[in-house]
């Protein structure tokens, strides 16, 4: 059936009638059971009709729009260029024909940062002491400018230097931070998290700048430069050699002095999101993609194709009476470290974040040589990072129950943080989803499971000039389309395995006005 003219609307809305109030009227008279197995049983009939529209050959029609995006406009679709203006205003066209409420957030982003001056770190107290830049300590980009004279207060280190393997967690949990004086300058040795983590706790600790040191193991004593890929957090960051970090940490009280001369130009792009206006507005199924490629080339796999088949899945889901709201989402900034999507849960407030019931990601679906992995919600590898919050290993088993219904292979993969999904379980909020391979290599064991070429990459343009329309997998591209129409389909009628993270933030009612754009953002 055509979901998008009025004659399909109307068909949509009886088959939804027909399904549904039969199971509305025994829902009194069966077990909780038992209804809740016939409504995962109606909504799979429904996923399944909704799976059938969703073509391959549509989705790569918007691939072709995007080519041609890229094409005329310097060959990429880069956050902060005119191809992703123009990619995003095609989507915006096509979503805001079909019905939905449409709106943008604002993403801010890097586009330069500079240091005017080398950086100064002096001890003031218990000993005047001047330490030398870059012998001693180095920035590290792209660092906040700022200058702030401070009592240093160590972070939970393991001193003496633990022998390598370094097992210092110091700085990896809020928790580090208790007792910290704000105000003070955080001392944090380098170990087992990520520097962003560190710099991000001593943040909400209300630290006046911080000073990482090298943990001691052979070979990682000096200070050396890297970007901690983050520049909002208004204060100072260096990184000292273990010498000098022994040095701050020997004396109770010591007080230092530390300035760097930086500042970061900020670009600004846009998120877009588009919201079903049927549907519970406390009850939100979100599905997302990046939309913004990397300037080497057109993006056309990544992601593109995620893009795409997002995109088709919600232009055939316009006019669906569903029963949970639907909420589609295009990101900027993933490539310059997954900003948009970010930003865009920050911006949220808690009862916002609750009423998004789960969160789909779709980052590369028609890998050349592809594998179909889904994010491994329950860990069941044990291996890696760990499951995803609860409600995850649910949203793997409904993809699961798609492929295996159609002795199709998959394979699960890890939530390790490079695709958008990043911000919702960090808070959260279950989340699961469809990759098929960036620039790892296909095993010989994947190989004969799914066909392809073991030993070479899975998208052997990944990042690269050559991601092209002539970069996607047909077949791929349209199986997991479908797919992803299916399971976006399954939860918009039945959150059956979700749990309901907060039950008062959901009694508005089916009628009720959707969420609110966050305050950064511009309605349209």
């Amino acid at each position: 059936m055509r979901l998008t003219s009025r004659r399909g609307m109307v068909r949509a809305a009886t088959l939804v009638t027909a399904v549904t109030l039969p199971l509305a009227l025994a829902a009194p008279a069966a077990t909780a059971g038992t209804a809740a197995s016939a409504a995962t049983g109606v909504s799979d009939v429904l996923a399944e009709a909704l799976a059938h529209q969703v073509k391959g050959k549509n989705v790569k029609k918007h691939l072709d729009a995007l080519q041609s995006i890229a094409d005329a406009n310097g060959g990429n679709r880069a956050v902060g260029t005119p191809g992703y203006d123009a990619s995003l205003a095609y989507v915006r066209d096509k979503v805001t024909r079909a019905g939905y409420k449409v709106s943008t957030t604002d993403v801010e982003f890097p586009v330069k940062w500079e240091e005017f001056s080398p950086s100064v770190l002096q001890q003031v107290s218990p000993e005047a002491k001047t330490y030398v830049n870059p012998t001693d300590f180095v920035t590290v980009t792209p660092s906040s400018g700022g200058d702030v004279t401070a009592q240093i207060q160590v972070v939970d280190p393991v001193i003496p230097p633990a022998p390598a393997p370094n097992t210092s967690t110091a700085g990896c949990e809020s928790s580090d931070f208790a007792g910290f004086v704000p105000g003070r300058i955080a001392l944090i040795q380098r170990g087992t998290c990520a520097f962003v983590d560190k710099a991000l706790n001593a943040k909400a600790a209300g630290a006046a700048g911080v000073i990482f040191f090298n943990e001691g193991q052979p070979g990682r004593t000096d200070p050396f430069e890297f970007d901690i890929r983050e520049w909002r957090f208004g204060f100072p960051v260096v990184i000292a050699s273990t010498a000098v970090g022994l040095d701050l940490a020997d004396s109770p009280g010591t007080v230092v002095h530390l300035k760097v001369d930086a500042k970061t130009t900020v670009g600004h792009a846009k998120n877009l999101i588009a919201e079903s206006r049927l549907g519970a507005a406390g009850e939100v199924v979100m599905v997302g993609a990046h939309l913004d490629g990397v300037p080497e080339g057109p993006g056309i796999n990544d992601n593109g194709s995620g893009s795409a088949a997002v995109l088709e899945t919600a232009l055939k889901m316009a006019h669906l009476p569903t029963k949970n709201r639907l909420r589609f989402a295009w990101w900027a900034g993933e490539e310059l470290g997954l900003l948009g999507s970010d930003q865009y849960v920050a911006g949220l407030s808690q009862a916002e974040r609750d009423r998004i019931r789960l969160y789909l990601n779709f980052d590369m679906v028609a890998s050349p040589n592809d594998v179909t992995f889904l994010y491994d919600g329950d860990d069941s590898d044990a291996e890696g990072s760990g499951p995803g919050p609860d409600g995850s290993a649910g949203i793997e088993k409904v993809f699961e129950r798609y492929y295996g219904k159609r002795g199709l292979p998959y394979k699960g993969t890890d939530f390790d943080g490079r695709s958008d999904y990043g911000a919702f379980i960090a808070n959260g909020i279950p989340s699961g989803g469809i990759f098929t391979g960036a620039e790892g290599i296909k095993t010989a064991e994947e190989a004969a499971r799914f066909g392809g070429t073991a030993g070479a990459p899975y998208d052997p343009c990944y990042h690269d000039v050559c991601d092209t329309i002539s970069n996607i997998n047909a077949a791929a591209l349209d199986r997991n389309a479908k797919a992803i129409g299916y399971a976006t389909a399954r939860y918009a009628y039945d959150l059956t395995g979700i749990p309901d993270r907060n039950a008062a933030a959901r009694t508005m009612s089916a009628t009720a006005a959707p969420a609110r754009v966050p305050a950064h953002g511009a309605a349209s």
